[in-house]
């Protein structure tokens, strides 16, 4: 399988997996599944770092992917008319671009906004966090 982490699993799987579900741990560390980043959570990371929205040393983060062995996925320019093919189901641009690139891609995304569903992407959060 073919996972594409959204921004906030991409946070947690670097920094906290203990937030993550245990099945999400286990699906993104199998070792038969492809688990992907894309650079518009990079993008995110760092706009949201720069606004002090979050901590998180960007620099650190190609070293952080490259340790877990997730592939970061490019934005191509399929993704952007996949993104304006998309309904305004969602505002969010970020969360935009994933579900392109997942539908593009024959991805799952690995997301808990559920608002997401309504694209038709194959999604992979089995339960809410705190659950």
């Amino acid at each position: 399988m073919r996972l594409l982490l959204d921004t906030h699993a991409l946070l947690w799987a670097l920094s906290a997996p203990q937030q993550l579900p245990a099945s999400l741990r286990r699906a993104i560390q199998a070792a038969e599944n492809d688990v992907y980043a894309s650079l518009a959570s990079a993008w995110e990371i760092a706009i949201k770092a720069a606004l002090g929205k979050i901590e998180f040393d960007v620099r650190s983060l190609e070293r952080m992917l490259a340790a877990t062995g997730f592939q970061i996925l490019d934005i191509s320019l399929q993704h952007a008319v996949q993104v304006a093919e998309l309904p305004m189901h969602h505002g969010d641009p970020f969360d935009r671009i994933l579900v392109a690139q997942a539908l593009s891609e024959s991805m799952v995304l690995v997301t808990r906004d559920r608002a997401l569903r309504q694209y038709g992407v194959r999604i992979l959060w089995q339960r809410p966090v705190n659950a």
